[in-house]
């Protein structure tokens, strides 16, 4: 059997036995069974090493469907997901009794999102169940945005990988809960707080951190982890850098911070070539793969500006930076 492809025929009867199949999406290629049948989301868990108390997001092909999914469906969740649906926006709502609770870690809700792929669109109209597609890597490491990424890390874990070649937005869904008619923000993501606030006419509040018991995905403080040390230029002195450590930089420009009186040659990655946002959104797990590749162990980063999809990256950076 051909292990990576377009067969949505071969992708589909493995998923209805409930086998595991990545999938492509616009964020990050999603590690996908039956959300509905818990020894198929068992065996997600399994195949990333995944503690079973970080709840998985379910993903459909409508509007309709996502509504069979949760007990309540308020305005305000029906205005979000018609503005941007399919995308990358994940809906925390009241999860129906038929959800199995390890799908949802034991929380009384559920994350819901429409994915914005045509391949995996087209699979899951066919499908007579939600897929629960955690991202496709092992647990805590960086992100994977093509099927090669995919291969290195679970090939021998699952059974066929939809390749639809590189993501668009590169970055995790952002993920809105909505307690009380109010909007709160669990994950910065693909889509940008100020076009949320746009549609609702309201701020949205952010809770983006629980560690001991998180309501949504890529709540813990170190996550997206590359196996190098990540330490923010704004937190050295130049003085005291490493004169062996390389440097990622926000946007292809001179380097203002460098170590003094070295002859070593110093390697320099950067996440956009122009300083734009959706590109270096898009490029940021395969640089940070692309540092373990290269074998370094130690990268002196610039955060990206903290404005839009800025704070997404910052988000993800800090948290792969982070040391216990």
């Amino acid at each position: 059997m051909q292990h990576r492809g377009t067969d949505l025929l071969l992708a589909n009867k493995l998923l209805s036995e409930g086998k595991l199949v990545a999938i492509p999406t616009e964020t990050v290629y999603g590690l996908a069974a039956n959300g509905l049948n818990e020894t198929a989301v068992a065996g997600i868990f399994a195949a990333k090493n995944r503690p079973t108390f970080d709840p998985l997001i379910l993903h459909v092909a409508s509007i309709d469907q996502a509504k069979s999914l949760c007990t309540e469906w308020p305005e305000m969740a029906d205005k979000l997901a018609r503005a941007f649906w399919p995308g990358p926006l994940t809906l925390i709502l009241p999860k129906a009794s038929h959800v199995p609770d390890l799908t949802t870690s034991g929380q009384p809700t559920v994350g819901i999102r429409i994915p914005n792929n045509q391949l995996t669109l087209e699979l899951l109209r066919e499908l007579p169940f939600p897929l629960a597609a955690p991202s496709a890597n092992p647990f805590g490491y960086v992100s994977p945005t093509n099927a090669q990424h995919v291969d290195d890390q679970l090939g021998e874990r699952i059974q066929y990988i939809l390749d639809d070649g590189d993501c668009s937005v590169g970055i995790e869904s952002t993920i809105i809960a909505i307690e009380n008619n109010i909007p709160k923000v669990l994950r910065l993501g693909g889509l940008s707080l100020e076009r949320i606030s746009e549609v609702l006419g309201i701020p949205v509040q952010e809770q983006l951190n629980q560690n001991s018991n998180p309501q949504a995905p890529g709540q813990l403080d170190q996550h997206y982890s590359p196996r190098c040390k990540l330490i923010a230029l704004d937190q050295i002195a130049a003085e005291t850098m490493d004169p062996n450590a390389s440097f990622m930089f926000f946007s292809k420009r001179e380097v203002v911070q460098m170590p003094v009186n070295t002859d070593v040659e110093i390697a320099h990655y950067y996440l956009s070539n122009s300083g734009d946002l959706s590109e270096a959104a898009a490029s940021l797990f395969s640089t940070l793969r692309k540092l373990d590749k290269d074998h370094r162990t130690l990268v002196y980063f610039e955060w990206a500006p903290n404005e839009g999809l800025g704070r997404a990256i910052n988000d993800r950076l800090k948290r792969a930076a982070f040391q216990p």
